[in-house]
């Protein structure tokens, strides 16, 4: 989705909130929901469910020649035109607003990015005051703390920005399972499981709408990769569908209800997802029970009428075109008029819910500092660590650092485009090191600075149109770095320390080259000739992953003495990196996703991101402009051949050798598992699994416990094992214990027969495994189940037109 960074007019926005605070919505609270729609005109109600566009403050010159979506040929003497005019000062910077109707009691809702935190203009016209927001820790960063009362923390802080800045929904969080390595948006996405996605959404969720205000859990669904987004048909199984791509967000609708949800731009199995009836209404709303409204990804979809038959209630961004077209097609019958009632009176039942339609009045002033002693403790739950042969934490001895790497003199606190926040800094490594009294080097900070600066100038920034146009940190090309620099700093410092960055974001996935999932050879270099020069000294180097998603580390791992996975921590970023370095805060968190040897090895390379295909009837396959998008459609296809053996599923069960398993990370300190019962050894309603952790070390340590299923598999084949529950430690002094308990009933052991189009627990003997990861292993037990039992039958739905065969490589 593409929402903007510049200014708008900021003293039509404070008279339009003074005039809206406390007073609209008072005269016309006694008026139903139900009244309102009745009185509405046709005319009205395609205005309510088509967005009102996209403002960019251009000069009126410019703004007149860009098409209506983008803000152009806006009539202001007419009514419609004066509302939009208006409405469009309530926030500057908001991704979209909703028509409002004063005189009958219809306020509009303000629509924000995104999944890091508000996303807002942070200037505005004519004022000396600034709007930021909090950056916090990525998705990715969330999922690794394995927390969800974390989680909610965070989304309760979060939550707090988007009710005292004014919005009324946050399009957020995002929760798609991280398919593939490639994906340029992984850094949005939570994991490459649907178990530990639809908690940690549910738990965001939970959060944010704890204040008051709403969210949009999105890409519904199916969205895992970028490259041609708007057009690439999806073909995947209805088991893979119902198993991997669509658990996480039932798990969030279930556990948290949010107020929206936004479809996806993609098609799957032949239609796109905002017209897909069967994916909104029969599964959505039928076999989920979701309550809220359904909007469209900013420009998705093809056809206005399609998407309201379906369930998609919300067209955005919209424009005066679509709203023309929606209104014909009721006249003239093609749609009867009942279904776009039935939109817009979902749409309202949201609306009186939200801080705008209640008077609330905004303060403008959340407590930014506060939020960022959140950001700080979150991220440090969320780092993993990789690899540690006794660098960590630093030792008393430490007193001078050397950081090398741009990335610790220009640290990426999040990914690029909707996801990316105008927070009001950034800590980089080098002064969150400064900040803990540690002593660093100013000619090697000016070294780097001096490189990126010169750099920056010829850097092709034309790569990604939308990080390019919405902002995000595109990092320039590593230093070479000359040998006789890191012997001099060899000399001096006490350690080094060498951080590899990386970005990517909406509008284009990754490549598996070297660069980005592989590190490039002066990167490589700067790694072995850092770790030798210092291991001269008989000093030791340490490695700071500064990343978004996976990169190739079995190449180089063995070189350094520790490796810290510190993901895209959010703005405090090198204050939170540098606790963990310094033995402040123990690392905790374990990976929600798979490292691979190389990219080859996962399932999804031979078919990621798919491939062009033929249009039948077309000259080529290069230009498919059908329906309202605001991007070029290219006819695309990928096929999931790889079936539901996603991730760990895949590499666990066919036995791929991995760098870092799935639920991977080490501690500062040990801990031991024992005493695994289980409350029964046959399955009646619910078993209950406990198990007791000691910290066995020499420090306080947290621990994340995971729980996972081997099935019997008699007639639905089945993963090696699947994770069922997971847990986390409080901080658990040296020589202290903790009992855990986890409740496994059928449900989270059943699997989708496309069959009888239901989740069955098959009958038969199941092991239950807990472990410190899905390779590591520390107590097994099993139960059995006498019978099949059919946990739900749900709607035939989403079924692929063709066969394809599934991969077992």
């Amino acid at each position: 989705m593409i929402c903007n960074k510049l200014r708008l007019n900021s003293v039509l926005t404070l008279l339009v909130l003074l005039l809206v605070s406390g007073s609209l919505s008072a005269s016309v609270s006694q008026k139903s929901v139900k009244e309102i729609v009745k009185s509405m005109t046709l005319e009205q109600k395609a205005q309510l469910v088509i967005g009102t566009g996209m403002y960019f403050p251009l000069p009126d010159s410019i703004r007149e020649k860009m098409p209506p979506m983008f803000g152009g040929g806006l009539d202001t003497s007419t009514p419609y035109g004066k509302m939009i005019d208006k409405i469009r000062g309530y926030l500057p910077g908001t991704a979209g607003v909703t028509a409002e109707f004063p005189d009958l009691g219809v306020t509009s809702q303000t629509l924000a990015d995104g999944p890091a935190g508000l996303r807002i203009s942070p200037i505005r016209d004519g004022e000396t005051d600034t709007y930021y927001c909090t950056a916090f820790p990525i998705a990715t960063v969330m999922a690794s703390s394995w927390d969800t009362d974390l989680v909610e923390s965070v989304g309760k802080a979060m939550g707090k920005e988007v009710l005292e800045y004014g919005a009324d929904v946050l399009l957020a969080p995002a929760l798609n399972i991280q398919r593939d390595p490639l994906c340029g948006r992984n850094f949005e996405y939570y994991s490459e499981d649907p178990l530990v996605s639809g908690k940690m959404a549910a738990a965001m969720v939970n959060g944010i709408q704890s204040n008051g205000v709403g969210t949009s859990i999105k890409h519904f669904a199916v969205n895992n990769q970028e490259t041609n987004r708007m057009s690439v048909d999806v073909i995947v199984s209805e088991r893979a569908l119902r198993e991997i791509y669509l658990k996480g967000f039932k798990i969030a609708v279930q556990e948290s209800q949010p107020w929206t949800v936004m479809s996806s731009y993609n098609k799957v199995n032949g239609v796109y997802t905002s017209e897909s009836h069967d994916l909104l209404t029969k599964i959505l709303r039928d076999d989920w029970g979701f309550k809220g409204y359904v909007m469209t990804d900013w420009g998705g979809g093809s056809d206005v009428v399609a998407q309201m038959k379906a369930g998609n209630d919300m067209i955005q961004p919209g424009s005066p075109e679509t709203i023309k077209t929606l209104i014909e097609a009721v006249e003239s019958g093609k749609l009867d008029e009942s279904v776009l009632d039935t939109n817009v009176e979902r749409i309202l039942n949201i609306m009186v819910e939200t801080p705008r339609y209640k008077g609330y009045k905004i303060s403008n002033k959340p407590d930014l500092k506060a939020h960022a002693e959140v950001t700080r403790q979150a991220a440090t739950d969320g780092m993993v660590l990789l690899e540690n042969n006794g660098a960590l934490p630093f030792a008393n001895s430490i007193k001078n650092v050397a950081a090398f790497g741009n990335a610790s003199y220009d640290f990426i606190s999040g990914g690029t485009g909707s996801g990316d926040v105008n927070e009001a800094y950034t800590v980089s490594l080098l002064e969150g090191l400064q900040n803990a009294g540690y002593q660093t080097y100013d000619e090697l900070k000016k070294t780097y600075e001096t490189y990126m600066e010169e750099a920056s100038k010829v850097q092709d920034k034309s790569k990604n149109f939308i990080a390019a146009l919405m902002g995000g940190k595109i990092p320039v090309e590593e230093m070479a770095l000359d040998a006789s620099i890191a012997e001099e700093m060899a000399a001096k410092a006490d350690i080094a320390l060498i951080t590899i960055g990386r970005n990517a974001g909406e509008g284009g996935d990754r490549e598996a080259v070297e660069g980005d999932f592989y590190l490039n050879k002066n990167e490589k270099d700067l790694i072995k000739t850092v770790t030798d020069a210092f291991h001269a000294k008989g000093k030791k180097a340490v490695v700071i992953l500064n990343v978004g998603g996976v990169v190739e580390t079995a190449s180089w791992s063995n070189i350094p003495d520790a490796i810290l996975c510190a993901w895209q921590p959010g703005q405090e970023g090198g204050n939170s990196v540098v606790d963990v370095l310094s033995g402040k805060v123990n690392p905790s968190g374990k990976l929600a996703q798979t490292f691979p040897v190389k990219y080859e090895d996962g399932s999804s390379s031979d078919n990621f991101p798919g491939e062009a295909i033929k249009v039948e009837g077309a000259e080529d396959n290069t230009a498919d402009q059908s329906g309202f998008s605001m991007m070029r459609r290219v006819p695309w296809e990928v096929v999931y051949e790889e079936d539901i053996y996603v991730g760990y599923r895949y590499f666990n069960t066919f036995d791929v050798p991995v760098a870092y398993e799935f639920g991977y990370g080490k501690s500062y300190t040990t801990f031991e598992y024992s005493n695994l019962k289980l409350s029964d050894k046959n399955l009646n309603g619910k078993i209950t699994v406990s198990i007791d952790v000691k910290n066995t070390g020499d420090v306080a340590g947290k621990e994340v416990v995971q729980v996972y299923a081997s099935a019997p598999g008699k007639s639905l084949e089945k993963p090696e094992e699947e994770l069922v529950a997971f847990g986390k430690t409080a901080l658990l002094e040296p020589g202290k214990s903790a009992t855990l308990s986890f409740d496994i009933d059928a449900a989270l052991l059943a699997s989708f027969d496309e069959g009888s189009t239901s989740w069955i627990t098959e009958a038969g003997d199941y092991t239950i495994k807990v472990g410190a990861s899905s390779k590591d292993i520390k107590e097994k037990a099993t139960f059995s189940v006498a019978n099949d039992i059919t946990v739900q039958k749900v709607s035939k739905a989403m079924v692929p037109e063709r066969d394809f065969e599934k991969m077992h490589r």
